[in-house]
């Protein structure tokens, strides 16, 4: 009876803890529109007014939200748009068009993913317009219900605004500038980029239609905050269905952001950068760890998962590489410790090995010349050496000059995790970067 009531609350414990897991990653993803907004209130109530005197008033507007990767700028439009679209006025009566400048790579594509958001596909049709502008016009002028006087707002939102302006004569920007300026369908346009320098960037007739309003984002919190942070995106909400469950999670929350070596690794974190992203990042991977066995997220959770986010790649490729290929990078390292960085070619490499080969002829194999050079192009294809100029047909491949794109600090710490690495290839290492 016993183990049959254990049994289910296993199962109960299990259900929990995949719900948990499905809250938090959502709020991680950004994918959750639930998640507090931080430090970025004044831009909120900005942004929310602007909206609200297109969708209410019918006032056409034009904005760009201005910052760094990872600021925060999706978050914010994703929280007024929420927002705005739970007054009863405007839910029923606002349309919203999302495009990207990586997907929507040409005014074309542009045009047609606007009439797919819009629902215009029927309407367009098989009818051949002149230009793009008349094309357009006509899918705003589809929009107006009833009377001129009151037509539908709509809202642009340009996520990558930048690479619009890239577009052939900006055509897309000049129309919807243009029609923000003027008496037609109420329509907001909503930029969202990195660079600073995004008015450069636009053409002159496209920069005398925009309004000039700029949103920066800059994240100016300092680690108190960032602390904060972490503790309110890892908690649980009040609305959880087990309050006994959230009360202990919630407390072990308050216990990490209390613990001294969780803290050094968000200290760390925060000294990098800001970016929320990489915080949802080291989140995800400690909340990986955490399962029935494990419910609840520790201290050596967060640093395993830091370890992993700060893991070099190229170590990564070095520990499955062979002794001989290994043999190669330590001769390579050598060579640029000699000559101080010059470059080298595959039979300097080659000459460097041989001797090392002579000096430990009882402890490491002699491997024939063309066997080496196999092991040298795929150092090449893994992209740890790279050649110094583009290969031309008269080169030999032995005297083609290479660069190695490894530090001496790389190598030494892939040789002290490689797995059964011979003693005397590692004296060798250590012995060709004493200087260390």
């Amino acid at each position: 009876m016993s183990s049959r009531k254990s049994k289910s609350n296993n199962l109960i414990h299990a259900e929990y803890l995949s719900q948990v897991q499905r809250i938090l990653r959502e709020r991680f993803c950004h994918q959750s529109p639930h998640s507090n907004l931080f430090g970025v209130q004044v831009q909120y109530k900005h942004l929310i007014e602007l909206l609200k005197r297109t969708a209410i008033h019918g006032e056409s507007n034009s904005v760009l939200i201005i910052g760094p990767r990872g600021s925060g700028k999706t978050m914010l439009i994703n929280h007024a748009l929420k927002e705005l679209m739970e007054a009863e006025e405007v839910s029923e009566n606002v349309l919203q068009v999302h495009l990207n400048g990586l997907l929507q790579i040409n005014d074309k594509i542009a045009l047609k993913e606007i009439t797919r958001q819009l629902n215009l596909e029927n309407v367009v049709g098989d009818k051949v317009f002149g230009s793009f502008a008349e094309n357009l016009s006509f899918l705003l002028e589809a929009l107006k219900k009833g009377d001129r006087s009151s037509s539908c707002p709509v809202i642009f939102v340009l996520d990558e605004f930048d690479l619009f302006a890239h577009h052939k004569n900006q055509t897309l920007l000049y129309n919807l500038f243009d029609i923000s300026q003027s008496a037609q369908t109420p329509l907001a346009v909503i930029g969202l980029t990195c660079r600073l320098d995004i008015l450069e960037l636009l053409e002159k007739r496209v920069k005398s239609r925009f309004s000039h309003r700029q949103i920066h984002l800059m994240n100016s919190f300092g680690f108190p905050q960032y602390l904060k942070i972490f503790k309110e995106q890892l908690s649980l909400p009040a609305e959880f269905p087990d309050k006994i469950f959230t009360e202990k999670w919630n407390e072990n929350v308050q216990c990490l952001t209390e613990d001294r070596s969780v803290r050094e690794v968000l200290q760390k974190h925060f000294n990098v950068s800001k970016n929320l992203r990489s915080l949802h990042m080291l989140l995800m991977l400690a909340l990986n760890r955490v399962t029935t066995s494990h419910p609840f997220m520790t201290a050596a959770d967060v640093m395993e998962a830091n370890h992993l986010c700060s893991m070099d790649s190229k170590a990564n490729i070095v520990h499955g590489l062979s002794v001989l290929e290994i043999c190669l990078i330590i001769a390579m390292k050598h060579l640029n410790d000699i000559y101080e960085e010059e470059p080298f070619n595959f039979q300097m490499v080659y000459n460097e090995f041989q001797k090392f080969v002579q000096r430990k002829a009882h402890s490491v194999y002699n491997f024939e010349k063309p066997v080496v050079m196999k092991a040298f192009e795929h150092l090449q294809q893994l992209e740890l050496i790279r050649p110094m100029e583009r290969t031309s047909v008269n080169t030999q491949r032995e005297y083609q000059l290479m660069k190695l794109l490894l530090d001496n600090t790389q190598i030494m710490n892939a040789l002290q995790k490689y797995p059964n690495c011979p003693t005397d290839v590692r004296q060798w290492a250590t012995s060709s970067l004493s200087w260390l």
